[in-house]
């Protein structure tokens, strides 16, 4: 790993305030974008100590775009090999030394209040204190705005229940949170074998560990989504699946206390996923045809060893596995369809749950 070392990014800013935070962007051929989101954390009413930005691998000429860009913003680079957004992350808080760690994804960018909102929350009695999210605008590529109360609207918080957190996604956002660098250190970071879905799994770990979490009914950052984005794309699909059998291996089903973690937590949150991830490979016929139908039937099998869940589950189970295996692309683009019409939409629910 090496490192271009520039001047301290502590001079950005508008306050003398010293907020002791490091600002992490994971950078990977992103040089149309990169700008922008440098510019909003240079732009902080409360100034970062310390700004990194980790190219995770990217082309030579894209590398090229950060050494002219950090000519006009005092930010460090850090060079990696290609390994995703959370082993960029844990290089960049490695190469850092702030007692509080912001993350920004490089097609994102910073309200001008990013920083002094999330520090000014720190509660200054938390001696466990984890991590203060807050919430941020939906927007476009393009940054247009499309809803401004993202996190607010698709989960509760702060995070009170394991079980709440294993049934749902967390809709806790790097790009909208600061962490203790304690809590991140005390959990190891992000888990690198993810590339999608490694917030949630980090956000869980600091929760089991027992460290505080706050929330702030505010906006702080743009989250730009396109389908060029990390949200998009076969790796998250096989970085969901990864995380199912993860929270299924921390997790064992507690019969004699009435806990089915599987049945009540797992299966409505990421079975929809799995199904429906198939059924539009089968449609399109593509590469990852093959891929998508085994990490069904995979999963099937954990279902039916699974000796709580309902013979009635098992079953509409069975019933799509033997369809979708033996359905070709045009049948299930038919089906598809026809189960659209009024009076036979019933029928989707042999190929949706």
């Amino acid at each position: 790993m090496s490192s271009t070392n520039l001047p301290p990014a502590s001079a950005a800013g508008t306050t003398n305030a010293s907020s002791n935070v490091v600002v992490v962007i994971p950078f990977y051929n992103g040089a149309d974008f990169i700008e922008r989101s440098v510019r909003s954390v240079f732009e902080q009413s409360m100034p970062a100590d310390e700004v990194i930005v980790v190219n995770d691998g990217s082309r030579p000429e894209e590398r090229a775009a950060l050494d002219a860009l950090a000519l006009r913003y005092p930010f460090r680079i850090v060079d990696k090999e290609n390994g995703g957004q959370g082993s960029a992350r844990n290089a960049g808080v490695a190469a850092s030394s702030s007692e509080y760690l912001c993350f920004l994804d490089q097609d994102d960018f910073y309200l001008p209040n990013h920083i002094e909102t999330l520090v000014k929350s720190i509660p200054s009695d938390d001696r466990l204190f984890g991590y203060v999210y807050a919430d941020l605008f939906e927007a476009d590529a393009d940054g247009n705005v499309i809803r401004t109360d993202v996190v607010k609207d698709h989960a509760r918080h702060p995070k009170r229940s394991i079980f709440d957190l294993l049934r749902y996604d967390m809709f806790v956002l790097p790009s909208a949170s600061l962490i203790s660098r304690k809590a991140f250190e005390a959990v190891g970071g992000f888990d690198p074998q993810f590339m999608g879905y490694e917030d949630d799994d980090l956000f869980l770990r600091i929760f089991r560990k027992g460290y505080s979490n706050h929330f702030v009914d505010k906006a702080v950052t743009v989250w730009c989504i396109h389908t060029a984005s990390t949200s998009f794309g076969i790796r998250m699909v096989r970085s969901r699946f990864k995380y199912f059998k993860k929270l299924l291996q921390m997790f064992p089903d507690e019969p004699q206390r009435g806990r089915y973690y599987l049945r009540d937590s797992l299966m409505p949150r990421f079975q929809l996923f799995f199904v429906n991830e198939a059924i539009e490979s089968i449609k399109r016929d593509d590469q990852y045809r093959d891929e998508m139908s085994a990490v069904l039937a995979e999963y099937a099998a954990i279902v039916f060893a699974n000796p709580y869940v309902g013979r009635k589950k098992k079953l509409r189970l069975w019933i799509t596995l033997f369809l979708l295996r033996h359905s070709t692309p045009g049948m299930v683009r038919f089906v598809g369809a026809l189960t659209k019409l009024p009076g036979i939409r019933g029928l989707r629910r042999i190929y949706k749950n």
